[in-house]
């Protein structure tokens, strides 16, 4: 499939022939779900934690005498059943991570382009680079293209002086092509490829 090219002030930089095998496909949605349940899973922390009977501090004195209260009979205030005292099966520290191949997280990478692709929400730019570090100049740039909340994917490496001044404008995300993934695709309206990106990216899935 061909893709118009352009550049960062909107002007036409040729076409690119984008794989069938990367951009072409029919998005599956459960395959999508599945990936971006992966990651959002793997960046979990996981370090909420409870004290247990064992870690709560209180006296371990009998709190009083075995019978003759009335009431029921304890040894330990620390007892899950006390204000204060430890609780029963509570949350530990642990990995929320599960496994998906890596076969299959590429596959899911491919679906997410091809979902860019087929929904009219993939651009091609000639190359994102700036002679000087100005956020306002790149920010005029997005708005006259009517970019409102974009990804642009680079190749190996991303220019520094436009990664400088990408990073103080909310609305853009900058990754280099190895930083691609399913999740931050989608949730952008717009995603941006460099020529340098695409190639990289057909590299990589193909």
């Amino acid at each position: 499939m061909k893709a118009d090219v352009i550049k960062l002030d909107a002007k036409k930089a040729g076409s690119i022939e984008l794989s069938d095998e990367v951009f072409g496909l029919t998005p599956r949605a459960d395959i999508l779900q599945r990936v971006v349940r992966y990651q959002l899973a793997k960046r979990q922390q996981g370090t909420h934690k409870v004290k247990t009977r064992s870690e709560t501090s209180y006296s371990t004195k009998k709190i009083y005498r075995q019978k003759g209260t009335g009431g029921a009979r304890h040894g330990d205030r620390n007892a899950p059943i006390f204000r204060k005292g430890g609780v029963y099966k509570g949350p530990t520290p642990r990995s929320h991570a599960h496994e998906l191949t890596k076969k299959f997280r590429k596959l899911g990478l491919k679906h997410a382009l091809s979902a860019k692709a087929s929904a009219g929400e993939l651009v091609v730019l000639d190359e994102a680079k700036l002679k000087e570090a100005k956020t306002a100049t790149l920010a005029k740039a997005v708005k006259d293209l009517g970019w409102k909340r974009v990804l642009i994917i680079d190749g190996p490496e991303v220019d520094d002086n436009f990664a400088l001044a990408a990073r103080n404008i909310d609305a853009i995300d900058v990754l280099p092509s190895v930083g691609a993934n399913v999740y931050d695709i989608l949730r952008r309206d717009t995603l941006v490829l460099t020529k340098a990106g695409v190639e990289a990216l057909e590299a990589r899935l193909k």
